[in-house]
């Protein structure tokens, strides 16, 4: 697939996302205007999309027909949202600026930041129950699964557990690498899952494929976005650089260094190449967001 077809690709996802999430979220001004007008504030207008994009690209190896995609898409990046209005919270990770702009709470209030969060994430688990997606009832049920464990104490919120627990610590890498299995690893994988799950049914080989794709792509992600905080600029990132270190977090810069945290991405994403190997065209797109997430630059 060449660079180009790839970026007209992922802007036509990005720009389709923008206008669905603007669709599904309730309107600033409807009553409680305060906490819709947050809600859209921290849904909208930034970030690049990767679990909608993951989710899209799965949808092509079950041929899922995009309107469905793009509901599941909604779903896993509103609850991407509110884990980020919820980490950026004093109580938690305590920073101001997010998608380069500030964070909600600053924008807002902490009370109205903490709603806003906790009503994202059940509307994501509305769209998922309120629309058909799949063609079973079974597999739907194992859509809104997969997505409350990637959100739960055994998924996204456990592992920001395991992060605050950490803070001050210094930790193996078996230890880091459990925690962002869990802390951004996990909502990847139901990305790229349930989006697999609005097409045909995949036999148990197809899956374990997409799912080991899904495990090396997710670690993927953490180890360069821990690269790009050491190196990047807060301009460059739209967040707070250096934060991690400043706080005194592990991360895969300060347990490997940077030489080697570059590689271990550069091995996750041969690992991520490899398991997607005999689904030839059907998994151009993964292959290619693969790619996108070890060398991008913010």
């Amino acid at each position: 697939m060449s660079d180009a077809a790839f970026d007209a690709w992922m802007g036509e996802v990005q720009a389709r996302m923008e206008g669905a999430l603007s669709r599904l979220l309730p309107a600033a001004h409807v009553a409680p205007a305060r906490l819709h007008e947050a809600m859209r504030y921290a849904a909208l207008e930034g970030g690049k999309r990767v679990r909608p994009l993951l989710a899209f690209a799965a949808g092509e190896v079950t041929r899922a027909p995009s309107e469905k995609v793009e509901i599941a898409a909604a779903a896993v990046e509103l609850i991407h949202a509110y884990s980020l209005v919820h980490d950026d919270l004093p109580c938690m990770d305590d920073d101001v600026l997010r998608r380069g702009k500030p964070t909600v709470h600053v924008e807002y209030d902490e009370a109205s930041a903490v709603l806003a969060g906790d009503a994202l994430q059940t509307l994501a688990f509305q769209l998922l129950a309120e629309q058909r997606l799949a063609d079973e009832p079974r597999a739907q049920l194992e859509m809104v699964k997969l997505l409350a464990i990637a959100a739960a104490s055994r998924g996204m919120a456990g592992g920001q557990s395991i992060d605050l627990a950490a803070t001050g610590s210094t930790l193996t890498l078996p230890e880091l690498e459990f925690m962002h299995i869990h802390k951004t690893g996990a909502l990847i994988r139901a990305a790229v899952l349930i989006g697999a799950a609005c097409g045909s049914a995949l036999g148990a080989p197809e899956r374990a494929q997409l799912d080991r794709y899904a495990k090396a792509v997710g670690l993927a992600f953490q180890v360069v976005d821990d690269v790009l905080d050491a190196e990047a600029s807060t301009a460059t990132l739209g967040k707070t650089a250096g934060k991690d270190s400043r706080q005194g977090k592990s991360t895969y810069v300060s347990v490997l260094g940077i030489a080697r945290a570059k590689a271990l991405a550069e091995e996750l994403r041969g690992d991520a190449h490899a398991a997607l190997e005999s689904l030839g065209e059907r998994g151009a797109r993964l292959m290619a967001l693969a790619d996108f997430v070890v060398l991008r630059k913010f």
